[in-house]
């Protein structure tokens, strides 16, 4: 895209208009319905098993291992293989695992053993589905269409976690919750439909297929020479230590140790969360690159601001609107580092970029659960939140104003072999 060609939300809603896209969207949309039905099933089942926290922590981490040991494997068979295949494969291992729990479940067999080794499972196929669909997406679209099918593909995933509890809780309210776990796994079938339905990656000159089967650390090596990647990696980690085991394991407790609320609010409060992301990621259709880190910095803003609001124990009302504010924010700018880092990525790389961008979301969930809420068990949740939020502002906003520049201009990045056999070496340029 040139430098003069301006992104409208027409102009970027005009990625529908491409046939294989467009058939992976919908595949993906009632495939992550499914998803989301299942996840809150398993919650569920789980509070029906047992009281205890720690379980809910060990399921979560139980996930989180395998992720943090084999994302970037599964990044560099994304370059080296046909996502397709990958993704195929880790769908039917996600219908087989859906089958299997929805089938003890409805036995009455369910033990919690059962769903610990089941995340498990599931970690390992994420840590090769995961990468592979974020490299998928950039293939099907123009590279001047990624920030467009990239906010597309978010706001489909968030609408999503939108519907698929509401629907997740109607099948169990009428049927049980197995139902929810055999819904899930027919919903995998409009995925793969379209995953069948894609065309092959076309193969590139020789040098490049060369390239494409080179080491894990040049996903690494790209990352850390290229400076708005790096940065935008260093904001996803950031989130991932300082915000969001806020929202994903401590609001349990802070609705009911700091606003002294029950379950069905914390329900209603996840639900803001859920359109707060799906209302952010709608946001970034059409944006203008030069508009990218302005909006980044003023939804860390907003961000910092809404976890520090939070840290006063507010009403639920005023609870429930910062929650909004903040998973807006967060969505916008994960959506945003998301692009920018796709768009720099060579396309042969681009499986192992993607799993170093991973892995600084889900690769330290595990043990960024850990950090906040060890700190707010030593000095109390309410000075562990305003701690988490001032780190996030400062860190972000730091990062964000070192590469304004270079992430408001087109970035053409070329890797280069430094001899036939060696790995590539990543070498950037920028060019308007």
């Amino acid at each position: 895209m040139s430098a003069e060609t301006k992104l409208t939300a027409r102009s970027a809603l005009g990625v529908l208009r491409n046939a294989p896209y467009r058939r992976y969207i919908i595949g993906s949309a009632i495939s992550d319905t499914g998803t989301w039905m299942q996840v809150m099933a398993q919650g569920y089942v789980m509070s029906t098993l047992t009281t205890k926290a720690v379980w809910l922590g060990m399921a979560q981490f139980a996930a989180g291992l395998p992720m943090l040991l084999l994302t970037m494997v599964g990044g560099s068979a994304a370059d080296r293989y046909d996502k397709r295949a990958i993704l195929l494969i880790t769908q039917f291992v996600q219908i087989g695992l859906a089958l299997a729990i929805g089938w003890l479940v409805w036995t009455e067999q369910i033990a919690i053993w059962h769903i610990l080794v089941f995340a498990a499972i599931l970690g390992v196929s994420n840590s090769f589905e995961m990468p592979a669909l974020s490299a998928l997406v950039p293939e099907l679209v123009k590279r001047e269409q990624i920030q467009s099918g990239i906010a597309i593909d978010r706001s489909v995933f968030h609408g999503s976690r939108v519907f698929g509890p509401t629907i997740g809780g109607i099948l169990i309210s009428a049927w049980g919750a197995a139902s929810a776990f055999f819904a899930n796994a027919v919903s995998f079938v409009a995925l793969i439909v379209a995953l069948l339905s894609l065309p092959p990656r076309q193969k590139g000159s020789a040098e490049e297929e060369e390239k494409r089967g080179t080491g894990i650390k040049d996903g690494f090596r790209f990352v850390a020479k290229d400076k708005p990647s790096l940065a935008m990696v260093c904001l996803i980690a950031t989130q991932s230590v300082c915000i969001f085991p806020i929202i994903t394991v401590m609001m349990p407790l802070y609705v009911r140790m700091v606003l002294g609320l029950g379950p069905n609010r914390l329900g209603f409060l996840m639900g803001a969360s859920a359109v707060g992301s799906l209302v952010g990621s709608i946001f970034l259709i059409g944006l203008a690159r030069e508009k990218r880190v302005p909006l980044m910095i003023m939804c860390t803003l907003g961000v910092t601001g809404a976890i520090l609001g939070l840290s006063l124990g507010p009403s639920f009302n005023v609870a429930t609107a910062l929650l909004v504010v903040n998973s807006l924010g967060l969505a916008t700018n994960f959506g945003l580092a998301s692009t920018i880092v796709q768009e720099r990525a060579p396309d042969f790389l681009r499986g192992r970029v993607s799993a170093v961008f991973m892995l600084s979301f889900v690769g330290l969930m595990p043990i960024a659960g850990l950090g906040v809420t060890s700190l707010s068990d030593f000095i109390g949740m309410r000075m562990a939140l305003a701690i988490a939020a001032i780190l996030y502002g400062a860190v972000t906003v730091f990062v964000l104003l070192r590469v304004r520049k270079q992430c408001s201009v087109v970035g053409v990045c070329q890797a280069e072999l430094t001899t036939p056999t060696s790995s590539a070496v990543a070498t950037v340029s920028v060019r308007p």
